[in-house]
Formats: structure tokens, C-alpha cells, sequence
């Protein structure tokens, strides 16, 4: 008869209280990646809607360069109360417009996302997407005395999280707290080359 007294061997496994501390563990990982995915989404819509905005600005500035002859008269000039874009008074259907009217009134489509539509809504652009042009500096083309002007395009729209306030005041309080404005801006300038 054999004694297996002495060589009895420990049974190894896991305890309830180390599966709890995993899954504890697990869970506030899962929860780090979770808001990880949010503020990916965030940024990834932000960055959309500047490429979006810079489309549409590159758009206006384009334009009014190659109409140097009304963008010297102030003619493209909208101001900063009253910009183009959501919550304007443009025709949806441009076709019928021309010169300067036409380009405003494309410029405002664009910036309310006409281009693209899902489901009967404007997707194709950022979210309230506004544009103002305004007058830096007056061109001048008296011999002797020539000023070029300056124009200041700027596109702004609805931002996802707070941020710093803009400087300039295109589309200031249309968007709540002013933290939440986002704006971007170029400058057409008006040579002056007649009147040397």
C-alpha cells in the first residue's frame, strides 16, 4: 500500500478577488478609450470644417482678384453686421444674377453647404457658415498720391468646444458665447499700377 501522506500538491487558480481587480481595471481602460473616441470625433469634424472653410474663403478671394475693377469700388463689400452665408437674404438658384451679384450669391451657397445634400439638408459645408467682406484700405489713383487697397475676406462658422474668442468681427454673437465662433481670413489687395 502506497502513503501519499506529505506530497499532497497545492491546487493553483484564480481567486473571485483578482478577477475583480482585472475586470475593475478593464473597465477604466475602456472607459479612457471611450472618451479618447469622442474627442477624436470632435477633432476630426473641426479639421472638416476648416478644410471647408478654406475652400470657401479661397473661393471669394479668387473672385474678387480676377474682378479687380469692382473690388476696388467696394463693390464685394458686405460689412461685418450683415454677412453672406446662413441667415441671409440670397437666392438659392444664382443663375439668373450677374457680375458681383452672381459671385455673392455663390459665395453664399457655398458657405451654407449647397454643394453636397443628405436628405434634403445642406451638408457641404461648415456648420453656420457665414462670410463678410470688408474694407481695409481704400484704393487711391491720384498721381502722386496711389494707395493700394485692401479688402479683408474672412469665413466663420459654428465651433465644436470652446476655444479662444477671434479678433476680428465678422460674425460676432451669432454664435452664442464667442468662444464658440471660429474664423478664418485673407486679404485681396487692389494694385494701383494706372495712376504712376
Amino acid at each position: 500500500m502506497l502513503s501519499y501522506a506529505g506530497n499532497h500538491s497545492r491546487q493553483a487558480g484564480t481567486s473571485l478577488v483578482e478577477v475583480m481587480v482585472t475586470l475593475a481595471i478593464l473597465s477604466f481602460s475602456l472607459l479612457g478609450i471611450a472618451g479618447l473616441q469622442s474627442k477624436i470625433g470632435t477633432a476630426e469634424m473641426e479639421s472638416y470644417q476648416r478644410a471647408q472653410a478654406l475652400v470657401a474663403l479661397s473661393q471669394m478671394t479668387e473672385r474678387m482678384s480676377s474682378d479687380l475693377a469692382n473690388t476696388g469700388t467696394g463693390a464685394y463689400v458686405t460689412g461685418t453686421a450683415n454677412p453672406l452665408g446662413t441667415g441671409d437674404t440670397q437666392p438659392a438658384d444664382c443663375s439668373p444674377l450677374t457680375g458681383v451679384a452672381l459671385d455673392q450669391c455663390e459665395w453664399s451657397n457655398t458657405l451654407k453647404g449647397a454643394g453636397e445634400t443628405s436628405g434634403g439638408n445642406k451638408v457641404g459645408a461648415m456648420m453656420s457658415g457665414r462670410g463678410c467682406v470688408e474694407p481695409i484700405q481704400a484704393p487711391v489713383f491720384t498721381p502722386g498720391a496711389c494707395t493700394v487697397g485692401i479688402y479683408r475676406v474672412s469665413v466663420v462658422w459654428q465651433g465644436m468646444t470652446a476655444t479662444v474668442a477671434p479678433a476680428l468681427a465678422c460674425g460676432q454673437g451669432l454664435y452664442g458665447p464667442d468662444t464658440n465662433r471660429r474664423l478664418i481670413s485673407a486679404t485681396v489687395s487692389v494694385p494701383t499700377t494706372s495712376c504712376f
